[in-house]
């Protein structure tokens, strides 16, 4: 069974991701972070692949990928330095990234790829739905690969019930329109969470885009299975001496 469908299962309420920059702050954080995330009990990770016009994205998290560029990172290189990581985690791992680097990669390669190392699932903002169900879908099923879709307040109930249709592992609510890091909290979004909500999709949902808090956390989960927290997390961790210790008190302060 993939790791999301089992985290899914036994945890309905309260889950909590953070997403975190490959290559950032230095080219052989990644590891050390997601290890120390594991330890600090967050429930999965998002492992950001950098690209150098991240759409999506707002400022802390495009530096964070600029960083993580000049330092070296890459698509090859990211999945080279998670080959053994299966070894010492076993919580959800998901890659997000865009569609370029994928296919340059090879979206067959990436998959296999993906499979063998262990991930999860991918979030690829830019990868539009029909060209995944009709080019890519039967790919990703094959290698056990969730690809999660992105809602916003914008999209219509036909929409999301069709991507509820053809979703698999969770659905991720973008709660607002802006990009990620943008705005502190999510005040504004309760009427739209709350619709969603109403809703009730066969898919889980997790909450993204502006969770930063305690509190914003809180009020996501009132709405949601879970929460993903990006831009808060990797400005926490600039220029942090002691990786462990820095990521094992964000957590704390969060839960």
């Amino acid at each position: 069974m993939n790791r999301l469908d089992s985290l899914f299962q036994k945890k309905k309420n309260n889950i909590l991701s953070i997403f975190t920059t490959a290559g950032y702050p230095k080219l052989n954080d990644t590891l050390p972070v997601v290890k120390a995330l594991q330890e600090a009990g967050v429930d999965f990770i998002e492992i950001g692949i950098p690209f150098s016009d991240p759409l999506a994205d707002g400022p802390v998290i495009q530096d964070s990928s600029t960083v993580a560029i000049e330092n070296g990172m890459t698509l090859k290189l990211l999945l080279s330095q998670m080959e053994d990581i299966r070894k010492e985690l076993t919580l959800p791992i998901l890659l997000m990234g865009y569609i370029n680097p994928v296919l340059q990669y090879g979206i067959e390669n990436f998959a296999k790829k993906c499979s063998e190392v262990g991930v999860d699932g991918i979030i690829i903002p830019d990868l539009p739905m029909q060209e995944y169900l009709e080019d890519y879908k039967k790919v990703f099923d094959q290698y056990n690969l969730k690809n999660i879709f992105l809602v916003t307040p914008q999209t219509s109930d036909e929409r999301i019930r069709f991507i509820d249709e053809h979703s698999n592992g969770f659905i991720y609510l973008v709660s607002s329109s802006s990009t990620t890091g943008k705005k502190t909290g999510i005040d504004g979004a309760e009427e739209y969470l709350s619709r969603i909500q109403k809703m009730n999709l066969k898919t889980p949902t997790v909450v993204g885009f502006n969770i930063s808090s305690k509190e914003s956390f809180q009020k996501a989960t009132q709405y949601a299975n879970g929460a993903i927290i990006g831009s808060a997390f990797v400005k926490a961790i600039n220029n942090n001496k002691d990786i462990a210790a820095g990521v094992k008190s964000f957590v704390g302060a969060i839960r």
